[in-house]
């Protein structure tokens, strides 16, 4: 029998499957890509794509884009270099590989130290499945914090972790790239997922990419040029006091220069973010984004870093809990206009974040479900709950609507698990644990 992989970050978790032509791809803990057959469960290729004891992992959904097979791997608070792979869906060959951290002589190397290797322990995971534009023929893949979390031993603005890279799926050539965090010593991540859509930017239709990042602001991008055209806080931020819209870098406060010098402050978002994972969803109809998101803090501190060794943690900080404000709920479900980030409604959560993604529906509801185990429908004109169910156990995932046969379905997994349920398990402890599915029908007015 195989070691089982015990080097990684976060829970042991799996975000899904990318299928084509009747083979289904999925990755592996142990950083390997599996394609099987749909019908039988028969396993038809796996590739090796990095070494699991050096930190490496991989929990990523693959993409398949232009008859291309993509993957990101995990491992960022272990020292890895981190990259994205493009692969032959049929034989499982091996394409290309992007580092997302640029090897000496390579555009963007410049902006790590010059006279240490830093940059070969730089992280910059991939771990959330990028989206694909089949017009554009452009894939565009969020990259996440750099190694290690304290910023001292790594002067510059380390890229290319916290960005987004818009990539040709054939090559992955690099078209454009943006930076939403330089020199990131919060573990902001930039991985999460990548909201296409059109909006109308001055009087004319633009084609956009949509990021609520979880540095606290929400970015709106030219998906073709990679233009920021708005970066605007939608909860509360304390470490920048906005973004200069000429440079595109965020305005640093006293917050984020005290941290840096090796002082313990209090960071608004917190490292989990103003919003995690958990996919927003946004409906061309309304032009609004919905997300579950955060509001709370953490009290942060860098140490001195230490010998990197492969396979270890690698990220030397002091992360302390914080008070939460009297009064202040620790979540929303958010209405949120894209543009302005402004909330045009917010639903407070008191118990709980919620860590499930949220799926728009034509006809105006929004599903999404709770640690507590109850999946809700609320309705998408003012955040009121309107129906619940309980599954059994908590819900920290994905749901999806459909049609089959003419009737419309949601579907979604129940089953106690990921990062949050690990770190609150005495208040999460009269949840049971449990693995379900569960399929609604919609009925029609």
């Amino acid at each position: 029998m195989p070691e089982t992989p015990r080097i990684v970050c976060c829970g042991v978790s799996n975000k899904g499957a990318a299928i084509l032509n009747g083979k289904l791809y999925r990755t592996t803990l142990d950083a390997h890509v599996v394609a099987l057959d749909m019908k039988t469960g028969k396993e038809i290729w796996n590739e090796k794509v990095a070494e699991w004891k050096e930190g490496y992992s991989m929990t990523v959904a693959p993409l398949i884009a232009d008859n291309v097979l993509i993957t990101g791997i995990s491992g960022a608070e272990f020292g890895i270099r981190g990259f994205i792979d493009g692969w032959d869906p049929e034989t499982g060959k091996h394409l290309w590989r992007r580092y997302t951290i640029p090897a000496r002589g390579e555009p963007g190397n410049e902006t790590w130290p010059q006279d240490t290797d830093a940059w070969k322990t730089g992280g910059g995971s991939s771990w959330i499945t990028g989206s694909y534009d089949p017009d554009l023929d452009l894939t565009y893949w969020g990259t996440g914090n750099p190694a290690p979390w304290s910023s001292q031993s790594r002067p510059g603005d380390n890229l290319f972790t916290a960005s987004v890279l818009a990539m040709r799926p054939k090559t992955g050539e690099v078209v454009w790239h943006y930076q939403f965090t330089p020199n990131d010593q919060y573990d902001y991540d930039g991985n999460w997922e990548m909201i296409l859509g059109q909006l109308d930017v001055d009087g004319a239709k633009r084609k956009v990419l949509m990021q609520l990042n979880r540095n606290g602001f929400l970015y709106v991008i030219d998906r073709a040029s990679g233009q920021l055209i708005s970066a605007k806080p939608f909860e509360r931020v304390n470490w920048a006091s906005g973004v200069d819209m000429k440079t595109g870098r965020p305005i640093e406060t006293d917050v984020a220069r005290k941290l840096r010098a090796g002082e313990r402050v209090e960071i608004w978002p917190t490292q989990r973010g103003a919003k995690n994972w958990p996919h927003a969803a946004f409906n061309p109809e309304t032009g609004l984004l919905y997300a579950n998101t955060m509001h709370s803090a953490r009290l942060f501190k860098q140490l001195p870093t230490g010998p990197y060794v492969p396979g270890q943690r690698y990220m030397f900080v002091e992360n302390l809990p914080s008070k939460q404000p009297e009064g202040e709920p620790i979540g929303h479900v958010d209405a949120i206009e894209p543009l302005t980030a402004k909330q045009v409604w917010r639903a407070p959560l008191w118990d709980h974040p919620q860590w499930s993604a949220i799926v728009a529906t034509g006809g105006g509801l929004l599903f999404t479900g709770k640690e507590t185990g109850e999946f809700v429908a609320i309705d998408a004109a003012d955040g009121k709950t309107l129906w619940k169910f309980q599954t059994g156990s908590g819900i920290n995932s994905q749901p999806i609507t459909y049609t089959y046969k003419g009737r419309q379905y949601v579907t979604v997994l129940s089953g106690l698990g990921g990062v949050y349920a690990n770190q609150a398990r005495e208040a999460l402890k009269d949840v049971p644990p449990g693995g379900s599915v569960w399929t609604f029908a919609l009925m029609p007015d």
